[in-house]
């Protein structure tokens, strides 16, 4: 499955009664709990002694896929648009790979 094919099926799950900008708000929020969610999960087992339960932060990453193609849908864009934009975005920060100085000193422009 291709990620536009995933945005596909995972939208025939959408609530139908919402707009756009339901979808939009509804997904920007889900976002936020999902990945609050997959750090509760790092958290018990970096500070907490927890085992890391892989199963469990694999379940929440899916959910956070999940409302990324929601926003993207609700935006009217591929969610393939959306990840292409930001590898041309992480290829024009860092031509040569990751960089520290790069990282800490941003180029005029570079969001």
């Amino acid at each position: 499955m291709n990620v536009n094919e995933y945005q596909k099926a995972a939208m025939t799950t959408v609530n139908p009664e919402f707009s756009k900008r339901d979808a939009l708000i509804n997904s920007v929020m889900g976002l936020c709990g999902e990945s609050g969610e997959a750090i509760d999960i790092v958290k018990k087992w970096m500070a907490q002694g927890h085992e890391l339960d892989r199963e469990h932060l694999i379940r929440e990453l899916g959910d956070i896929a999940w409302y990324l193609a929601e926003a993207a849908t609700a935006l009217d864009v591929p969610l393939e648009d959306v990840l292409q934009a930001n590898i041309d975005k992480l290829k024009k920060r860092y031509p040569s790979g990751f960089e520290v100085q790069r990282s800490t000193v941003r180029l005029k422009g570079d969001i």
